[in-house]
Parts: C-alpha cells; structure tokens; sequence
C-alpha cells in the first residue's frame, strides 16, 4: 500500500464539502471549551455528543469526535498556564512552570510558545500519521486471528498497567470491562449471557450510556459541592502580550522538537497517551538542562516541550485506532466506539474500503488545528470568563443533555436507568481511587478479543501452543509478559522506609 498525494488531496475535497468543514469546526469549537472548563472532560464531552452522531453521515461524525479530542489540548493549556488549574491530566505539568511564568507578567508569552508547540507537534502528528498508518496497515494483512488477539492483549494490559494509580487496580478495571462486554448474546450460538433475564440486555450494556454514566454522571456526583472561587488575577491578556522575542524562541526551539519526537513516539505504545508523554518530555528536558533548578520557577523549556508531546501524542494516537483498531486510551475507545456504531470495522481495510474516511479525517487534522490557533489567539478573555459559570448551573445543563442523550439513541428509559446506574457505581469507584478508564478500554476490546481467540481456537483445534508458534503472535505475548515483570520490577524496586529501632531495644 503506497503513500499517494491524491489520496490526501481527495482527503481535502472530503473535509471541505461545506457540511463536513462545519462539523469540524463545531467539534474544535466543543472541545476548545470543555478543554477550558475544569472537570468536563474530553469522555464526558464525547459521550455526550456521541447519541446526536447517529443521525449523522459517518464523515461528519467522525470529524466532529476527532476534533473534540485534539481541540480539548488547547483549552486546557489556558487554565494550566494562566490559572494554574490543571483541567486535564496532560496539562497538570504545564502548570509547574507555566504559571510562575504568568506571576511573573509572561504569561501571555507562555501562552504564545504553547501555541507555536502545538501547532508543530500536531503537524508532525499528522505527518507521521499520513506516512505511517498505510504501512502499519499494509503490515497488519498478514494478521492471522491469534496475532489480532495477541495484539489486543497487548493494548489491554497497557491500557492497564500504564493508567494513573494502582497498576492492579486498572488490571481489575480491565477485566470487569471484558466481563460487561460479555453481556448480551453469544456470538457464536446466540444464546444469552448475563442478561439476568432483561430483554433489554440481549444487545449488551449500550456504549452510550457506560459512558455517559463512567465519564458524565459519575464526574457530576464528584464535583457537585465544588464551590471554590477561581483567581483570574492574571488571566488578563492582550494579543500583543503574546509574541515571543528572538531570545524566547531560540530558548524553546529544541524543547519543542524533543518534545514533539517523544510525543511521536509514545503514541506508538498503546495505553500510554497524552499525559505520559507529557511527564517524560519534562523529565527530559529537566534531566538534560544545564541549570534544573530553573524548572519549577518559570522555565520556559518547561512548557515548550510538555505541550509539543501532548499535542504530537494527541494526534499520533490516531495511527494504532485507525489502523489496527488498537485504542491508545480510553478517548481513543470511544472514537473506536462510533466507528463501530456507523457500520465501519476499523483496522487494515479501513484504509482501502473507507478512504474517504481516513483521508478526511487527516485533512481535518490540518483544518481543524489552524481553526484552534485563530479561535484561540483573540479569544482568550472569552474562554477564561467562561471559568466563572458557576458549577450549579453548569453541572445541571449536562446531566440534562446526558439524559437526553442516553433516551433518543434507543428511545428506551432502560438505558436512562442504565446510566443512572453506571454514574453512581463510577462515582463510587473513584471515591476508592478506582481510575474508570480501562473499563472502557476493556469493554471496546473485549468481544473483538474474544471473536478473534474462539477464532484462533477453531483453526487450531482447541490447541493453545498456536498463540506460541506463530512469530508475531509470540512476540506480542513476550510484549504482554515484559509489561508485567516491569510492573513487578517497579513496585519491588520502590525505596521502603527504614525500620527505625527503638534505643531501648538494646539495653
């Protein structure tokens, strides 16, 4: 499968058909928003929206959902650097230097770097993605059944063991995903499970509303008596405050390319996502600084290089979804999700059976960041007024929104109490420090996985050595058990407090 420029420049006549160019724009719009509003959240916007995508042409879905989840970067890099309100997980370490900088009256500079970041990692991003995701595809054909399953275990325990918190926690996560995923009719004889007799369930749990119930209702019940007031002291800017000097750029050059290429990189490892590449760049760029101290105080290197990850991570995390059907993160599940909803098998042949959809998708990359740059530059005051609705009007309107969302996608209440009923399960496991993203993780992958192993099964005649003997397959069980001895390495490898012995032990 050859990369084509006529390929890419149909992916342009796709993107801007009028209707298509608005769902973008609406999508970019969203996610700029949720990005600013501080505990939205890119899942619980995508959920949201996610039952008004059924009406829609497949295209336009796509876009809409795509440009949420790269737009939400941008947002959130506002609050983190004027407010030092860390919204999202990938922009908590911007905060570490970014606000410093605006105390100390830069932060309108601050803010001009992380533009310039942004915009170079997500073309790399897109770059990488045009290049690389024919090969990976063309590659992927001579993927059997047991390598499919091998694979997908691979991004399961990733997506498990690199989530934030307890690596067993979001093993267990992981799991109870696979196990709703059970739910419903069997594949291969038709006879139900786990459906405790609901005629309801014969279809499975519904995408929408374990979504909406983990990442909406869930988010709700935690900030509902969130009534701190938010310091907009510094959060006054003009577009001129936002020009970096000659100085300032030279400073942040080879941050933004370190951290653009580690980005790149981390976006080829399934489960790993924005907001480690975001640490790792900043620990690099800490680890290599003639003067470290700097950091944590105002350096503008801080910022530079964590923003360039996200954004090249963001977009890079679009070539395993799209590809080979691997989602990187749990946003990237939900994106797998409406694929799945519109009739569209992602994988290798999305390439070649949906061109307009995957070519599209590239050319709105570049529409829709150059749309973020020009919505965000004059309209920064906006955004930070928008901190300043309070949670008590604010959280209501969502769940209003959920609710009528979860309704019109099957136009049953059993799916509103469904969600209901996700929402205080998730609310309940993160009260006990449970992260509810590899359920969504395990939930997408869970019947592919099981599809492609019964699969395998069938072929082999019951005989599980194939999963060894076919090379690939291998090597991605090796994968899957390196994952686990790092994981064990790690917690062994962590310093235990000394044992201190009391002076009276040795009279």
């Amino acid at each position: 499968m050859e990369i084509g420029f006529t390929d890419l420049i149909q992916g342009f006549g796709v993107a801007l058909q009028p209707h298509n160019l608005l769902y973008c724009f609406i999508g970019v719009m969203v996610g700029n928003l949720v990005g600013v509003l501080p505990g939205m959240g890119v899942l619980s916007a995508v959920s949201i929206l996610l039952p008004l995508t059924y009406g829609m042409p497949p295209v336009g879905a796509i876009l809409m959902i795509a440009g949420i989840f790269y737009g939400a970067q941008y947002g959130g890099a506002i609050c983190s650097i004027l407010l030092n309100l860390p919204c999202h997980p990938p922009h908590a370490v911007t905060c570490l230097d970014g606000f410093p900088l605006t105390q100390q009256g830069k932060g309108g500079v601050a803010l001009g770097i992380t533009m310039i970041a942004a915009l170079f990692g997500a073309a790399f991003g897109i770059i990488q993605m045009i290049f690389m995701a024919p090969y990976i595809a063309n590659i992927a054909y001579s993927f059997g059944a047991a390598e499919i399953c091998s694979l997908m275990l691979v991004g399961l325990l990733a997506g498990a063991t690199l989530a934030k918190g307890s690596p067993l926690k979001g093993v267990a996560m992981t799991i109870l995903g696979l196990l709703l995923g059970l739910v419903g009719q069997d594949i291969n004889t038709g006879i139900e499970r786990f459906t405790f007799g609901l005629l309801d369930l014969d279809d499975g749990v519904e995408l929408v509303a374990l979504s909406l119930g983990l990442f909406g209702i869930a988010e709700f019940l935690r900030s509902v008596n969130n009534t701190a007031p938010i310091n907009t002291a510094y959060a006054k800017l003009r577009v001129s405050d936002m020009r970096p000097s000659k100085a300032e750029m030279k400073q942040a050059a080879f941050p933004i390319l370190r951290g653009t290429l580690i980005g790149s990189l981390c976006s080829l490892i399934p489960g790993t996502g924005p907001t480690i590449a975001s640490f790792v760049a900043y620990a690099a760029e800490k680890k290599i600084a003639k003067k470290p101290e700097r950091f944590g105080r105002g350096a503008i290197e801080g910022v530079a290089s964590p923003e360039a990850s996200t954004h090249s991570s963001v977009q890079g995390d679009f070539i395993p979804t799209m590809s080979l059907g691997i989602p990187g993160d749990a946003a990237m599940a939900l994106l797998l999700g409406a694929l799945i909803i519109h009739g569209i098998q992602p994988g290798p042949r999305l390439i070649v059976e949906h061109a307009d959809i995957f070519w599209g998708l590239i050319a709105s990359f570049w529409l829709g960041n150059i749309m973020l740059i020009i919505l965000n530059v004059p309209m920064i005051g906006i955004w930070v007024k928008m901190l300043m609705v309070p949670y008590r009007y604010l959280y209501p309107t969502a769940l209003f929104f959920i609710c009528i969302g979860v309704f019109a996608a099957k136009n049953t209440l059993f799916d509103v109490v469904m969600t209901v009923f996700f929402g205080v399960f998730g609310y309940i496991l993160l009260k006990l420090r449970f992260e509810p993203a590899p359920i969504l993780l395990g939930f997408v992958l869970g019947p592919r996985l099981e599809e492609n192993f019964r699969r395998s099964l069938l072929i082999s005649r019951g005989d599980l050595m194939t999963f060894i003997d076919r090379p690939i397959s291998a090597f991605f069980l090796a994968v899957c058990v390196l994952l686990i001895a790092m994981q064990i390495w790690v917690r062994f490898k962590r310093k235990k407090p000394p044992i201190l012995i009391p002076d009276t032990a040795y009279e």
